[in-house]
């Protein structure tokens, strides 16, 4: 579990409250509901979203809880009338939720969360929900557009001093997910099971009264295998230090700076005349997804990457909405509701998603049947997966090994897909998405 406030019930916002306050008084706040959590568009031109926070939504939803304390900001602030304070201290989830499992791939109106529930229990969640869901997928879709583009060589994660505290663990879990190695993050390895990674700053180099001092002091701590800082000062006198300190089983250096693409191929050519061969080559400076790509043919062996994984690569959050899409009838009936704004249009309706297949197993489209209907066949992969039923949260995705299934997932989900889903320019999704809704 992560660090935090004994309760989770106030992240969120006022309106979630007052709108459970004045349906308890109109009688309307027991009626059963279906919400879903779905983006109307990709973020950024993008073919493709991972789903990410899944893990995270659930842990959080079990600590949904109004005690003492919150119950006294509420009645001190007066946000609502005394009896909503009664039904909010005896507050807890007992409905159920379906929804793409983590590290699936989404695409346009993927109905990626299914609530089902009293209109009271399922609303006070939209703010929750969303606020992890955004994030977590931005994060995730734009670090598996690195790791694609990286063919194979790893990627570390280490944006933490580049966002909140909170967002740095969310941040770190989410990009190992989609196919991130390691996290300088040691509470998402705490707490994720994570793997991390770390040796030197410039300020360890500085600290010393040489460089050659400081590869020093970090080889007789942490041994010939590490990676070594050498771009503080001159970097060809940097490598003849690594070298000189380290010998010929010097793990790797970090180049932190300058023309990459020159600058790692005449580090490759001094490296192997200095007889350090298999000495590894690792750059960290403000890379993206383009500018991995951009290095593909230069002879890097791995990737640190910090800003741009944590903002989403330019989109920091994935654009999601959580909106009622059906509600009991009082003849018990299901009624379809969406809302017809320009530009901000739902699709009402209970949904049954499948990822098209043809014969090769390769996608060709997002089918959502409505309501009642039956679509699909048998090449047909079914997406919704239980995460809550009566009020249980499912112990599969949760903790760390919630994260390895959904990094394991999001793996094979990708291999399902077109090879244009993996350009970089922004265009179309990779597969449209299809609403069935006739019988």
């Amino acid at each position: 579990m992560t660090p935090r406030e004994a309760s989770t019930a106030l992240l969120t916002d006022q309106y979630e409250l007052t709108m459970i306050d004045a349906a308890l008084q109109s009688g309307t706040a027991h009626r059963e509901c279906v919400f879903e959590l779905f983006g109307r568009r990709l973020p950024g031109g993008r073919r493709y979203g991972v789903v990410a926070g899944v893990g995270r939504a659930l842990e959080e939803l079990r600590d949904f809880r109004f005690g003492d304390a919150e119950l006294e900001f509420l009645r001190e602030r007066e946000v609502v009338s005394a009896p909503t304070l009664d039904w909010l201290a005896d507050y807890r989830f007992s409905g159920t939720i379906r929804g793409y499992r983590e590290g699936e791939l989404y695409f346009p109106n993927s109905p990626l969360l299914e609530v089902r529930a009293s209109f009271a229990e399922g609303v006070v969640l939209e703010t929750l929900l969303l606020s992890i869901y955004n994030y977590d997928s931005a994060v995730a879709t734009a670090a598996s557009r690195m790791v694609s583009v990286a063919d194979g060589r790893p990627i570390a994660e280490m944006g933490s001093r580049r966002t909140g505290e909170r967002s740095a663990v969310a941040a770190a879990r989410a990009a190992y997910i989609a196919g991130f190695t390691a996290t300088s993050n040691l509470e998402a390895g705490r707490t994720w099971g994570v793997p991390t990674m770390g040796t030197a700053a410039h300020s360890f180099t500085l600290l010393h009264d040489s460089e050659r001092d400081a590869f020093r002091a970090q080889v007789a701590a942490l041994g010939v295998d590490t990676t070594l800082l050498v771009d503080t000062y001159d970097v060809q006198q940097g490598i003849r230090n690594a070298v000189e300190v380290a010998g010929p089983e010097l793990g790797g250096v970090r180049l932190d700076s300058g023309d990459l693409p020159t600058l790692v191929a005449e580090v490759r050519r001094q490296l192997d005349e200095l007889g350090n061969p298999n000495t590894r080559i690792t750059v960290t400076n403000d890379l993206d997804e383009f500018a991995i790509a951009g290095l593909s043919a230069v002879p890097v062996d791995a990737f640190g990457v910090g800003t741009s994984v944590v903002t989403g690569s330019g989109n920091v959050a994935a654009g999601m909405v959580y909106k009622l899409v059906a509600r009991r009838g009082d003849d018990g009936e299901w009624v379809p509701v969406a809302k017809t704004s320009v530009g901000k249009a739902s699709v009402g309706g209970r949904k049954t998603p499948v990822r098209r297949r043809n014969a090769q197993g390769i996608a060709t489209a997002e089918l959502i049947a409505i309501d009642d209907r039956v679509a699909g066949d048998a090449d047909d992969r079914p997406l919704f997966v239980d995460l809550v039923v009566d009020g249980v949260v499912d112990e599969r995705w949760l903790g760390a090994q919630g994260v390895a299934a959904a990094r394991e997932h999001r793996a094979d989900a990708l291999r399902e897909l077109p090879l244009g889903a993996l350009r970089l320019r922004s265009g179309d999704p990779a597969i449209p998405t299809i609403f069935v809704d006739g019988e």
